[in-house]
């Protein structure tokens, strides 16, 4: 099994480790599972007429329908490139992703506390679907561009992710933890999916060498990799701040009031960002 691969089976069973331990702490351990519904708390409040129907908009973007159609993008891309592989590896994860979730969800079951303003979770929610479909498609979008995309699409993908999580946090859908479950097992899959995709490289018998030589010669530098991420991350903070600049007061006591969110969503936003930028860089030959 070539090195590579056998780095990104690491980064899987790594995965799955965080995976099973996150479940174990937000279902058995009270402090955590407290500290969820303090970050959840703060996320509930955000609903409202105004932004209820956006909320409801984005994060419907990862219900079954707009899922296979999105996931059909994807592939569609990689027959385009006339790439095969990465038609299949993208297949292996979205199907196992998601089936994996869903397969999971009521074999987890456990019916948790009702939450501030009376919204109540039901047992069958972790991990989260509509994370693991999100953060699955932005890995997949990762994989099927040209190597020169791949930043631009780590920054787009991680952006989307993230916002659909947020909304359906904001609409009280899930706990945090649910998120994070979603993430893991979304990244899970596509390391596993990318140990594939080098082997299926390494053994195949098919003339792969122009192909790869070209995605080499398209390779950007570890700086020019990173500039997309980082620029997201500018781009978030500096939404942020711009909110803060129009309602100063608001932002500060709703800060205060609710700092466990604060630090929540920051984790949230941080982890979907270097999930992906992770995968970006793992593929970097």
């Amino acid at each position: 099994m070539p090195k590579r691969a056998s780095l990104a089976l690491c980064g899987a069973a790594g995965a799955v480790a965080l995976l099973i331990l996150t479940w174990f702490l937000a279902f058995h351990v009270g402090f955590f599972h407290r500290l969820d519904a303090r970050i959840l708390s703060g996320f509930t409040p955000l609903d409202g007429p105004r932004v209820d129907p956006v909320a409801n908009a984005i994060a419907q973007l990862c219900n079954p329908k707009p899922f296979v159609v999105l996931s059909g993008a994807l592939l569609l891309i990689a027959m385009y490139r006339r790439r095969f592989d990465l038609a299949l590896v993208i297949a292996m994860i979205l199907l196992g992703a998601n089936v994996t979730t869903h397969l999971l969800k009521p074999l987890l079951a456990v019916q948790r506390p009702a939450l501030p303003g009376e919204r109540v979770i039901g047992a069958v929610s972790w991990p989260s679907g509509h994370a693991t479909a999100a953060m699955s498609l932005a890995l997949c979008l990762v994989i099927v561009v040209p190597a020169r995309l791949r930043p631009a699409a780590a920054a787009l993908g991680a952006a989307f992710a993230v916002a659909v999580s947020f909304s359906f946090l904001t609409l009280g859908w899930h706990y945090p933890s649910d998120v994070l479950g979603g993430y893991l097992m979304a990244g899970a899959w596509t390391l596993l999916g990318v140990a594939v995709l080098f082997t299926l490289r390494d053994r195949s018998s098919l003339n792969l060498g122009s192909e790869l030589a070209d995605e080499t010669a398209e390779r950007p530098s570890l700086r020019e990799a990173l500039r997309a991420p980082a620029a997201a991350l500018a781009a978030a903070i500096g939404a942020a701040g711009l909110i803060f600049l129009v309602r100063p007061h608001e932002v500060v006591s709703y800060a205060q009031y609710h700092r466990t969110f604060v630090v929540g969503a920051v984790a949230i936003a941080a982890m979907g960002l270097g999930l992906v930028t992770a995968v970006m860089l793992a593929l970097r030959r």
